[in-house]
């Protein structure tokens, strides 16, 4: 594993930290270590969407918790457009919206178990906008996702919140590395060896001991 011989920040590094998990660490030439870094946070991320669902990263409606998700990077941005996009839809009563500030502002939600995502059309003061909205699921039918609920939601967002806060930790050290510690010459006593004269053999123990008989 290379190692830097100073403590100079190392900017590319950085950078890359903060596009994926381990690049940086990559690009600093420690690999080996920018593996476990990816494998790590990336495995607890993707860990928390396969327990709680792609519904639990949600910078609307679990704000507080996407912060510490966003410190993934650009893929936790990247999940959460997917889910707003793909897996979200207005409720039914947009189509009574007549500005187009009031569809703006209508929030998107997840869908119940028996909606299914629709295309509409809604006729506004400024003309007609297509939309994504739910209605009646046919037999068979249902939403693109079932929200998760429960404990099962919460160690969902708590382990790809955990992954962020982890990344965070990473970049830094990615960026930022510590101090590197000094090579002793041979023959040269350790930090553990301080205060201590010599080490003991046996042979000094048994002389010790028949010395004081």
């Amino acid at each position: 594993m290379k190692t830097d011989s100073t403590n100079e920040p190392r900017f590319p590094a950085l950078l890359a930290a903060v596009l994926l998990p381990g690049l940086g660490h990559v690009v600093a030439g420690e690999r080996l270590r920018g593996l476990f870094v990816a494998v790590g946070i990336l495995g607890l991320f993707f860990g928390g969407m396969l327990v709680g669902g792609i519904d639990t990263i949600d910078r609307k409606d679990n704000g507080v918790w996407f912060i510490g998700q966003a410190l993934v990077g650009p893929l936790a941005f990247g999940v959460d457009y997917l889910h707003q996009e793909k897996f979200k839809a207005y409720d039914p009563s947009i189509m009574g919206a007549a500005t187009l500030a009031q569809v703006k502002n209508a929030r998107k939600r997840s869908g119940y178990p028996d909606e299914q995502m629709q295309d509409a059309e809604v006729s506004t003061n400024q003309g007609r906008f297509k939309v994504k909205v739910w209605g009646k699921a046919p037999p068979g039918g249902g939403p693109p996702n079932a929200t998760s609920v429960g404990k099962v939601n919460e160690l969902g967002t708590l382990f790809s919140t955990i992954a962020g806060m982890l990344n965070l930790i990473a970049i830094i050290d990615a960026g930022f590395p510590g101090r590197p510690r000094k090579q002793r010459k041979e023959g040269e006593p350790g930090p553990a060896d301080k205060g201590v004269d010599k080490v003991l053999t046996g042979a000094d123990v048994a002389s010790t001991v028949g010395g004081g008989q």
